[in-house]
């Protein structure tokens, strides 16, 4: 009995590196630095190798509250059992790897959350009727409010309504309010994060005003001047150059954040079977270290799709593209909320490309992705639930 359930938790173990290399090449591996591939800011395989390092990091020092999500808070009344968290990652994996291999970005986020009820809600679990309202409140809202943003981000950057120079610093503030205010394993006290704004405010010594911590609206409002000031005399030396690396930069934070989030639908599973026997950091590291194995083996190809399928776009755009991507994605990573960042990223990309006109931006690709975005989801939910109960049901 024991040898069998040593090698049913393997298996488990390698269908969880499974499913974190399919997400590193199929949607935290391409998705960060396309909008830069797409304005030639980098290569493809330098954006593989580097998202791939920084998604690991993310993963470590921000996965925990999409881990904890996926694997405790979608089903009730029951705990996934090592064949169900088998069954509910080789289904989502197989689902990403076919997109990766067939170009197009299914949406992990889909597949894992698909799987992980069907196979809870065949074991008899309860639905988790609140959890999936704030996951599908995100999903929904993704496409238009990142869209939108970007859109609008975009017409404001490539028309001449507004100085183009303190514009661009103006926005890397914004990017800076949201630094101050993210989560860092390595800040918070154990089992917990903390916020640059968080740590640093207290020691300011200032009192409460109406419910507001003046220390830490001190030291966000310091931290987006100093990068809004950064980015302001960057472009000042080399208005071109400075735009690239303010675009590598994003794409940086968006890496990074993807690892925080999407390392969560990999592992997230097997946080039942192991108790508190295994510490959830080297859980994170190992999920870490497949989503860096997915972005420099398979990434590439996606990366490509996505930086010249969807829209054809410079600098500027790709910069409008990436803002709202990193907020929505720390959004998601702060509330614990699983979510795809093909779609986030997609969505954004798309908002900027119809900044300059429709020219740009392929809709057939945009329906294909759409479509198959709803189909994963239907189709992991369905295999998960069947495939468990056929197999429940043989071993009676």
């Amino acid at each position: 009995m024991e040898l069998v359930t040593v090698a049913t938790f393997l298996v488990a173990g390698a269908a969880s590196l499974f499913m974190a290399w399919a997400i590193g090449a199929g949607s935290s591996g391409s998705t960060p630095f396309a909008p830069a591939v797409g304005a030639n800011a980098i290569a493809v395989m330098r954006a593989g190798l580097i998202v791939g390092v920084l998604g690991f990091l993310g993963a470590v020092l921000q996965g925990a509250n999409v881990t904890e999500a996926v694997g405790t808070q979608l089903v009730g009344g029951v705990t996934l059992t090592a064949g169900a968290a088998i069954v509910a990652l080789l289904t989502a994996a197989a689902l990403v790897a076919v997109g990766v291999f067939a170009g197009y970005p299914i949406a992990t986020a889909f597949t894992v959350t698909g799987a992980v009820v069907g196979v809870g809600l065949a074991m008899g679990g309860d639905p988790a009727w609140a959890k999936y309202a704030e996951i599908v409140t995100l999903w929904v809202l993704t496409p238009f409010v990142g869209g939108g943003i970007a859109f609008g981000a975009a017409r404001l950057l490539i028309t001449d309504r507004l100085p183009e120079r303190p514009l661009t610093a103006g926005m890397a503030a914004v990017v800076g309010v949201v630094l101050a205010n993210i989560g860092f394993a390595l800040l918070g006290p154990e089992g917990e994060s903390g916020s640059v704004a968080g740590v640093l405010g207290p020691k300011l010594g200032l009192e409460q005003v109406t419910g507001v911590a003046l220390g830490g609206t001190l030291v966000t409002l310091g931290v987006a001047a100093l990068v809004g000031l950064v980015v302001y005399l960057d472009l000042g030396r080399d208005r071109e150059g400075g735009q690239r690396r303010f675009l590598l930069v994003m794409g940086a934070l968006v890496a990074f954040s993807a690892g925080g989030s999407q390392v969560g639908l990999a592992i997230g599973p097997l946080v039942p079977l192991l108790g508190d026997d295994v510490p959830l950091t080297a859980v994170l590291a190992g999920g870490g270290f497949g989503l860096l194995v997915g972005s420099w083996t398979g990434a590439p190809r996606m990366i490509k799709a996505l930086a010249q399928d969807y829209a054809s776009m410079g600098p500027r755009r790709s910069i409008a593209a990436l803002i709202p991507s990193f907020a929505i994605a720390q959004t998601a990573v702060a509330f614990g909320i699983p979510v795809s960042f093909n779609e986030i990223i997609v969505s954004a990309i798309v908002g900027a490309g119809y900044a300059a006109g429709e020219a740009g931006v392929s809709r057939k690709k945009m329906l294909y992705t759409v479509l198959a975005w709803v189909a994963s989801l239907t189709l992991a939910f369905v295999l998960g639930y069947g495939i468990y109960s056929i197999g429940d049901w043989l071993l009676l």
